[in-house]
């Protein structure tokens, strides 16, 4: 299912910031530290302490590989040439290595990244997988892998480059923070989260792991978490509307809807809020049912239909329609009537029917609601809509058809009960038009509809002592 808020929108992560890349400074990525640690449940085997002490006793052994004495010498060399220049130096020791003693790993990393400074990305890849290939504990070659398949958005072949760096000991924030958002563009939505997580415990404050994070609990509707981010990041960045708009959007999904309406009532008080705050608003007070307001924040907004999006603009034109704005609410419709498609054509169908029937257009009307139904046949509401238009024009029997097919639908059976009450009750068949209006109480209970009830009930008593 998908979430009914949209993902915060996100810069990238600068690639070329976190490649090691040469002519910039070092040649390789830096070290980290390695750590290793373990996880079990109480059926599982604990972690063999003594066995963890042992392995340290080789670090040495074990270090990342460096570039050799007269590789180090080539690289200064090439530190001082332009970068094409550069890349031949490194191209041409590399074809000059003999076969007994051949470029070392640490080398290959080197020319893999003049190759990604130069722009030639598979040829990027293929010096990284050649490092690791022949050491294949190489972190910072693994790091550099998993930050071009990111680059290049290849987030599935990032993941396992990312999670061997972890593997190997990385602890770097932006390394947890590259795997997270490839975890959650591949939708995997849990180690998104714990990725998400890790990075933020290096860098608590960083914006993009915060919205990461946060985009990740809206997908997932787990509004209570994704509050505290949201509110995390309006206490560091109370200027930035965007998080303000998903704050209100939260609410609203959330079934908090006058929180949501105060919410940005106040970033328009106090100036934050701009057009689309302002649209947001309008949407709410229209949901709501305060259409003045609506309508108010409507007139005060800029937007076309595009921009509003059809449901939005469908509501709109309904509201027009019932102030007898039907010149607005007509523009409205014509905005997108070239763009509505599926399930929108039919409400878009309903909208255009209403509109007409509004203006007392009922051959027009039907025209379009017949369009809908030969889409629909069984749509209640269109039913509804065109008995009524038969009933306005004086064709009962096609009314009553229409109503009655209607009663066959979910959405149109208590319209359309009351809709025939209404001709029975026209024509002084009292005992048919209490049975219909006691099908519809059985559906919805209305005070109101209990005492038209009681009422006809009454002509029906009185009908029956006359006759007597």
């Amino acid at each position: 299912m998908e979430s009914p808020l949209p993902p915060l929108r996100r810069s990238r992560v600068a690639p070329r910031a976190l490649l090691g890349l040469a002519l910039v400074g070092a040649a390789l990525l830096p070290a980290s530290a390695r750590a290793q640690s373990g996880y079990g449940e109480e059926s599982s085997p604990r972690p063999n302490p003594q066995r963890i002490v042992n392995a340290s006793m080789n670090f040495l052994k074990e270090r990342e590989p460096d570039l050799t004495a007269e590789e180090s010498a080539l690289y200064e060399t090439a530190l001082s040439q332009r970068p094409e220049l550069a890349l031949k130096l490194v191209e041409g020791l590399l074809a000059g290595s003999p076969s007994e003693k051949p470029a070392s790993p640490a080398f290959f990393v080197l020319l893999g990244n003049l190759h990604y400074a130069s722009g030639a990305i598979a040829k990027a890849e293929a010096s990284y997988l050649q490092a690791v290939d022949r050491y294949p504990t190489f972190l910072r070659a693994w790091t550099n892998l998993g930050a071009l398949h990111y680059a290049q958005r290849h987030y599935a072949k990032a993941i396992p480059c990312f999670a061997k760096a972890v593997t190997l000991g990385s602890r770097e924030s932006t390394t947890f923070g590259m795997m997270a958002e490839c975890l959650e563009q591949t939708g995997d939505a849990v180690g998104a989260e714990v990725a998400y997580i890790q990075a933020l415990a290096g860098d608590p404050g960083n914006a993009r792991w915060v919205e990461g994070l946060l985009n990740v609990y809206l997908a997932a509707r787990q509004y209570p978490r994704a509050e505290v981010m949201l509110r995390k990041l309006i206490h560091e960045q109370p200027r930035e509307t965007r998080h303000w708009l998903t704050y209100a959007k939260l609410l609203h999904a959330d079934g908090r809807q006058l929180e949501a309406i105060a919410l940005l009532e106040q970033t328009l008080a106090t100036g934050i809020a701009g057009n689309e705050e302002l649209l947001e608003l309008a949407g709410l007070y229209a949901d709501a049912q305060l259409v003045t307001e609506a309508l108010q924040s409507y007139d005060k907004a800029k937007f076309t239909a595009e921009k509003l999006g059809e449901a939005r603009t469908l509501q709109l034109a309904g509201m027009r329609s019932a102030r007898a704005e039907w010149n607005e609410a007509q523009a409205l419709l014509d905005g997108i009537k070239s763009t509505v498609a599926g399930a929108d054509r039919l409400e878009f169908l309903l909208a255009q029917a209403d509109l007409l029937s509004a203006r007392q257009k009922w051959p027009a009307a039907r025209g379009a609601l017949d369009e809908l139904l030969r889409f629909d046949p069984m749509n209640g509401r269109a039913l509804v809509a065109l008995g009524r238009a038969y009933a306005a024009e004086g064709d009962v029997a096609r009314a009553t058809m229409a109503f009655e097919t209607a009663t066959q639908t979910r959405d149109g059976a208590r319209p359309a009960s009351i809709e025939l009450a209404n001709l029975e009750l026209r024509h002084r068949h009292f005992e048919k038009s209490a049975s219909h209006l006691e099908t519809a109480l059985a559906l919805e209970k209305n005070a109101d509809l209990e005492e038209i009830l009681t009422r006809v009930r009454a002509l029906v008593r009185n009908g029956v002592e006359r006759e007597r």
